[in-house]
């Protein structure tokens, strides 16, 4: 499992930034170019921190991040017009689409969103999580619709047997 995500991610990478590569052979972002995010209160409940690695742009056609979750952690529903992939590096997550029962998600698990899913992901509540996010950008919509705070009694809901 852990190597086809890998392999998924680099796909997935390769197509992210193939309009850079048209252009150039190579392209350095120095650590630091693009710093964390701050005020996510307004998109998260609990600890949360937000490394954008590149945004969509002239480099890229997705915009890449790293997304840390304290436990209890997670961001509010939300969906994307032009989808995400996830791959989870570090800890133990939940994520959950509309209607559906939450998944626990771990280490080395690779999620897809599709278009237009209203979805919420974050930390277990004993366990931090970290994923990598691939967002794609849609030009009329952006790449993330920002909707309601995940409520407890919603975060504390039943999970998908496993």
């Amino acid at each position: 499992m852990l190597k086809t995500g890998r392999v998924l991610l680099c796909a997935a990478l390769s197509l992210a930034t193939a309009p850079a590569f048209a252009e150039s052979a190579q392209q350095i972002v120095p650590l630091g170019e693009n710093p964390a995010f701050s005020q996510l209160n307004q998109f998260f409940s609990g600890d949360v921190s937000v490394v954008p690695m590149f945004r969509a742009d002239g480099f890229a056609i997705s915009s890449v991040s790293e997304v840390t979750f304290l436990p209890g952690a997670r961001t509010n529903w939300h969906s994307h017009p032009g989808g995400q992939v996830f791959i989870v590096t570090s800890g133990v997550g939940y994520t959950q689409a509309w209607g559906e029962p939450i998944q626990v998600v771990k280490a080395g698990d690779l999620v897809h969103c599709p278009d237009d899913v209203k979805h919420w992901h974050g930390a277990s509540k004993e366990s931090p999580m970290t994923h990598i996010a691939l967002t794609g950008h849609d030009d009329e919509d952006g790449s993330v619709e920002w909707l309601e705070p995940v409520t407890d009694e919603q975060y504390n809901g039943p999970l998908a047997a496993q």
